[in-house]
């Protein structure tokens, strides 16, 4: 949100300067982001001043400049070549000099001495829109005789200085959406700061409000009074639509909000005063003189002030006369309602509207206005007629009219302040240190809360309708605490713990260990957001759209749903370092997968059985092994990084690797996979991702990827057995090779497991050397060259005990995987 410096003092006179209120801003919990300079005409004038043209002759290499000798109370006059056809002896002009920058068009363009055609020109005789001051380009600015030659521009044009100020505002301060309520705090920070009381709020009067007339009386009708509890309006008549005077302008222009006209701009400016949104209807386009809120029905069609037709949902509030709508209720206007200048007549809303409504209007249209964002946030209900009032005022200033019609209030019950009880001895415990009671009461009382009964134990307020984030004791000790200040909390040198015994397994610490683990081989940690785009659920063939959970009011189209899986943040992020021109990459997640299961919903008497969430670990490779050096071979990673990398997590975990079952995944997103599992549950899958995938992330490098269910390992670790210490063995080791041939089907780890099978007690690896397939082997065959490794921790292994053990492995290898030794 942006606010203005010199707006912020209108209301609360101080000396300080933008950024000493800035800190003091930012250390009351709204945090200034950035401070800009502002000036209503940009670049300020420098360098533009008041020249008389002394003499005026006809270009000689030209049909349409003139050179011209400029006197700017210089020792010479300026030789200036000017393209101006009014240009004439004896004028009055403005003369941009020599390093002058002036902004045309938007652009700077900095003057420079040179020569125009064969003759030198030493400066710039501006038209009026070169200098910002309108938008003619007919000719140059002659100016009146009494202009004194030499005197800056900015002289007779004033420039107006000032400084916007980004406030990173947070949701739960719908309190500080306008400069006033920013003042309210500044108002107390300083008097704490000062240890003073000299410091208020100088609020706009309205006590000259009065109505003319009631020659054009509106009806109002609310229907639903749950979305609209407030709706206020009157009429203005004979007022004159046009543009508005420069300090207007210039406050508008200093948040970043462009004038319309003097209507629409005062709106605006009520807007960021006081944070209480107005909607202002030409009158005589109300049909019927009667303005009913309510909602229509679904799928009737809108055309808001953009100039699109929207359809509406059924539950969105809108504000209609007696035969059409005419505005989204709080969050756009419509087409045909609107003030133009042939405007005369107005009405003007000041509304409070339900939070929730607007909320969830505004996400479904997709519309994102400075109404809808106050409204949402919440607004104050007690503010509606004063916004009003100081409207119609401002409107009989600057656009003439006469008020007529009464102030027409319905509401739907009282909107009363919430009564807080705050006992000094909790506020002393939260903050872990005595806070004086004075100081906090007179916090309080400078941020509009009332007080209406102080003890010596306690103080009873009643809090501002403004504030609807503040209900509870907790909500007052932050408010306190804010203004107070957190920096002059001092820091205990005394730090109380306490021991904590953590279930077994703990699976923050396994995380942790294997989060270390992953870093130490390369790979980058990554946590993208756990809501995604419903697109790639239909754009991938593996996942079920039906198996989305939904977010009923998304932000945008591209945060929808929650994720089924993690591997659609982590191809984003693939993506994004791609086009960072980032290539060789090794990422891991941790995070929640959310699922949504159609058939559970239909016969769950539970409204969340549907749902299922699971905790997963996934990691993604793509690019080269190694960066490129010139003792490197550039090699790209494959299927079997990433299986060892699965591995290393499984063997970190302490889970036996002979335990688990593999099988080929045929998910659609793969090019060719493998699952693991224990006793029937999955465990893990990786692979290689195919193209088609891919594309849909514009990803041109190939990447494979691993899912890993964390719970179920988990799980699986909390049975393991425990590590157990077993000395080396004092005999040596024996290896003997096989070289068999396998039908192409069968794996590496079917034939560990039918040798693990056939000899349990002394053979203790088994390691794929080699594979061959070609010419000598029969086709739909492949060969592999296996090393096994044997060892009796007990004895020396004799030729005999060997010689048996491996025909015992290759024979059990023939029968049942019908392999033939080569």
């Amino acid at each position: 949100m942006k606010i203005s410096f010199n707006w912020l003092k209108q209301y609360v006179k101080n000396d300080l300067s933008a950024y000493e209120l800035g800190e003091i801003l930012t250390n009351t919990g709204l945090e200034v982001e950035e401070i800009t300079p502002y000036e209503s005409i940009k670049g300020g004038l420098k360098g533009v001043v008041v020249g008389k043209v002394l003499t005026c002759t006809d270009h000689p290499n030209s049909d349409h400049l003139h050179l011209t000798k400029v006197d700017i109370g210089g020792e010479e006059p300026l030789n200036i070549v000017c393209g101006a056809p009014n240009v004439a002896e004896g004028q009055k002009v403005l003369v941009a000099t020599i390093g002058t920058e002036l902004f045309l068009k938007g652009e700077p363009v900095v003057i420079k001495k040179g020569k125009i055609r064969g003759e030198v020109s030493e400066g710039m005789i501006c038209a009026e829109d070169e200098l910002q001051l309108g938008e003619s380009h007919e000719g140059i600015m002659v100016l009146p005789d009494n202009f004194e030659v030499g005197k800056p521009a900015s002289h007779y044009f004033p420039v107006e200085h000032d400084y916007t100020l980004e406030i990173g505002l947070t949701a739960n301060r719908s309190d500080a959406t306008s400069h006033i309520g920013c003042d309210r705090d500044i108002v107390a920070a300083l008097n704490k700061k000062e240890n003073t009381r000299k410091y208020h709020i100088d609020f706009p009067d309205v006590e000259n409000f009065k109505v003319d007339n009631s020659n054009n009386v509106i009806d109002i009708v609310v229907e639903d009074t749950q979305n609209c509890p407030r709706y206020t309006g009157l009429t203005i008549s004979n007022v004159k639509v046009g543009p508005s005077p420069a300090w207007l302008r210039h406050r508008l222009e200093a948040v970043g909000l462009r004038s319309i006209n003097n209507i629409v701009d005062i709106s605006n400016f009520i807007l960021m005063e006081m944070g209480q949104p107005l909607h202002i209807f030409d009158a005589d386009k109300i049909k019927g003189n009667k303005v009913i809120v309510k909602c229509l029905a679904k799928d009737t069609p809108f055309v808001t002030l953009d100039g699109v037709e929207r359809k509406l949902n059924g539950n969105n509030l809108m504000i209609c006369n007696a035969e059409e709508p005419m505005c989204i209720a709080g969050v756009f206007g419509g087409m045909k309602s609107g003030v133009t200048d042939n405007t005369t007549n107005i009405f003007i809303e000041s509304a409070y509207f339900h939070p929730t409504s607007i909320r969830k209007t505004a996400r479904f249209h997709g519309l994102q206005t400075d109404a809808s964002f106050r409204y949402e946030r919440g607004c104050d209900p007690n503010i509606t007629v004063y916004a009003l009032k100081r409207a119609a005022l401002m409107v009989k200033e600057l656009a003439g009219g006469e008020i007529s019609s009464n102030i027409i209030d319905i509401k739907n019950g009282d909107f009363p302040p919430v009564s807080v009880k705050l006992k000094f001895q909790y506020v002393n415990n939260v903050a872990g240190q005595e806070i004086d009671k004075d100081i906090a009461v007179n916090i309080l009382k400078d941020l509009n809360c009332t007080v209406t009964e102080l003890t010596d134990d306690y103080v009873i307020v009643d809090v501002p309708t403004c504030k609807v984030d503040v209900y509870r004791p907790a909500d007052l000790v932050e408010e306190i605490l804010r203004i107070y200040g957190y920096n002059n909390i001092v820091i205990s040198t005394k730090v109380n713990a306490s021991i904590n015994v953590n279930n077994k397994p703990d699976k923050e610490k396994y995380q942790r260990n294997i989060s270390i683990m992953l870093a130490a081989d390369g790979f980058n940690e990554i946590m993208n957001n756990s809501l995604t785009k419903s697109m790639y659920t239909r754009m991938m063939d593996s996942f079920d759209e039906k198996n989305n959970v939904k977010i009923l009011n998304p932000l945008s189209s591209d945060l929808d749903v929650m994720r089924q899986s993690l591997l659609f943040g982590g191809l984003e992020s693939i993506n994004n370092n791609q086009n960072h021109k980032n290539f060789d990459l090794k990422f891991f997640e941790f995070g929640n997968i959310y699922r949504y299961n159609e058939e559970k919903a239909q016969t769950a008497s539970r409204p969340l059985a549907p749902y299922t969430e699971n905790y997963r670990l996934d990691l993604l490779i793509t690019g080269n092994k190694r960066k490129e050096l010139w003792n490197n071979k550039v090699e790209a990673v494959d299927f079997y990084d990433i299986k060892k990398y699965v591995h290393e997590i499984l063997y970190k975990l302490g889970i036996d690797l002979n335990n688990i079952m593999v099988s080929e995944n045929k998910e659609l997103h793969f090019d060719y996979a493998l699952s693991y599992s224990i006793d029937g549950n999955n465990i893990a899958k990786f692979g290689k991702l195919n193209q088609k995938t891919l594309k849909i992330f514009d990803i041109k490098k190939d990447v494979y990827y691993a899912t890993m269910d964390w719970d179920m390992l988990m799980t699986i670790v909390k049975n393991l057995k425990p590590i157990c210490f077993k000395p080396l063995s004092k005999f040596p080791a024996v290896r003997r090779d096989l070289a068999m041939i396998f039908d192409k089907d069968i794996t590496f780890e079917q034939i560990e497991k039918v040798a693990f099978a056939a000899e349990n007690k002394i053979l203790t690896n088994v390691n794929l050397f080699d594979i061959y397939e070609g010419d000598k082997i029969p086709e739909g065959k492949k060969q592999y060259a296996m090393s096994f490794t044997l060892i009796d921790t007990q004895k020396t292994l004799t030729d005999k005990v060997i010689e048996k053990s491996m025909a015992k492995i290759q024979s059990a290898i023939e029968q049942q995987l019908n392999a033939v030794l080569r």
